[in-house]
């Protein structure tokens, strides 16, 4: 008996309002405020920084500035990611549209590490002509500091909602955030050292945000990568779901359990056993059991559970036996006739063999008909095994 159980997506394509409810309203909710604030800081930043950095002659300034205008163009990305990301499923997206946010995150993690690399260059190439590099205005410290503590004040908030609805993708924002912080802390640093008379530190700390922005772009598209590639959960994870699919009643092996991420959540796959003489229906409702142990108790959006009569995880024993009409053209053949049509027939393939179960509804001399059977199972290539049952007694 085999059988697979799965959650069913949604689809709107009559609906387009539907379209565009989110699949977690509190965490689309929760991420587009964030988000909006995150964008209006930045706006502010990036004009008062690059303003600042540009007339008052400080190089780290505007590569901070540079930094926060980053910074709003990948908020804009993530509203965008966030907006499409929780859309239910439909037909072309049937397991949803959480890809989206990896994606998005990939792409703000190549902008940053392209962005950190340029600004790396540049204060590399200025560095060069010492001589050039010139005393900044002392408002750019207070600019920097300011900086400082809004980008600082950003990142504690953007973290708390973060882990409020559990997003990925806002994580990553918030520590981006706090990496914004630490560059400025940087900047103020290199304006200071510059004021005191050592006016390369200016460059010094460009050439140093230019690090740090990159460094946190190459983290972000690493771990996007990883997951585009269906990296799968963590060894503890995994041990985890193997142990609560374990647990469920009915369920005596597990084999071929995989996972996958999937933005904030997962997918898993497995492969359980069950007892091979129960009916269809009731390894069916042990599927769905231990699919619904799974997404109560792990951060999993969907499980496929296949249903095993015994463990095939090393070979296909059962491959070669013939289907069910042919089997039973096989039976008869041997028999030398057919049974009635109201008889019912039970066929399990089980380690390269069939055992079947007939039940019959007519009255036949079952004495007879049972050592026929026993004679033919001796010599078969397919039958281990074939035991009748009256379902009404004989006359």
């Amino acid at each position: 008996m085999k059988n697979h159980t799965h959650a069913h997506g949604h689809t709107h394509s009559h609906d387009k309002s539907a379209a565009f409810e989110p699949l977690h309203p509190e965490r689309f909710a929760a991420a587009r405020k964030s988000t909006w604030v995150s964008i209006f800081i930045n706006l502010i930043l990036t004009i008062v920084q690059v303003l600042a950095g540009f007339f008052g002659k400080s190089q780290s300034l505007m590569a901070d500035g540079l930094h926060s205008m980053a910074d709003l163009l990948s908020d804009v990305l993530v509203l965008f990611a966030n907006r499409h990301g929780n859309k239910h499923a439909d037909a072309n997206h049937p397991y949803g549209h959480a890809r989206i946010e990896t994606a998005a995150s990939l792409i703000l993690g190549a902008s940053l590490a392209a962005l950190g690399i340029g600004l790396l260059i540049a204060a590399g190439m200025r560095l060069q002509h010492p001589e050039e590099v010139q005393t900044v205005h002392p408002f750019t410290l207070w600019v920097a500091i300011f900086a400082l503590a809004a980008k600082e004040g950003m990142f504690r908030y953007m973290l708390a909602v973060a882990q409020r609805v559990r997003s990925q993708m806002l994580v990553a924002n918030a520590w981006h955030a706090r990496s914004d912080a630490a560059s400025s802390l940087v900047v103020v640093i290199g304006i200071v050292g510059n004021l005191l008379g050592y006016t390369f530190l200016d460059l010094v700390a460009a050439g140093v945000v230019g690090v740090m922005i990159a460094y946190m772009g190459i983290q972000f598209a690493r771990d996007a990568l990883l997951e585009l590639v269906d990296t799968g959960l963590d060894e503890d994870e995994v041990r985890a779901i193997r142990n609560t699919l374990k647990a469920v009643p009915g369920v005596i092996g597990l084999h071929d359990l995989r996972t996958r991420k999937m933005a904030d959540n997962a997918l898993v796959d497995a492969h359980i056993m069950v007892d091979p003489k129960i009916s269809v229906s009731e390894g069916h409702f042990i599927a769905e059991a231990a699919r619904v142990a799974v997404l109560k108790s792990h951060h999993v959006m969907d499980v496929m559970v296949h249903i095993d009569p015994e463990d095939d995880a090393h070979a296909r024993p059962n491959a070669h036996l013939p289907q069910r009409h042919l089997l039973l053209a096989h039976l008869y053949s041997r028999l030398g006739e057919e049974l009635p049509t109201s008889t019912r027939i039970v066929l399990h393939y089980l380690n390269g063999k069939i055992e079947a179960e007939i039940v019959l509804n007519t009255p036949v001399d079952i004495a007879s008909l049972q050592q026929r059977c026993s004679t033919l199972v001796a010599d078969d290539p397919y039958f281990r095994a074939i035991s009748l049952h009256q379902a009404i007694a004989p006359k």
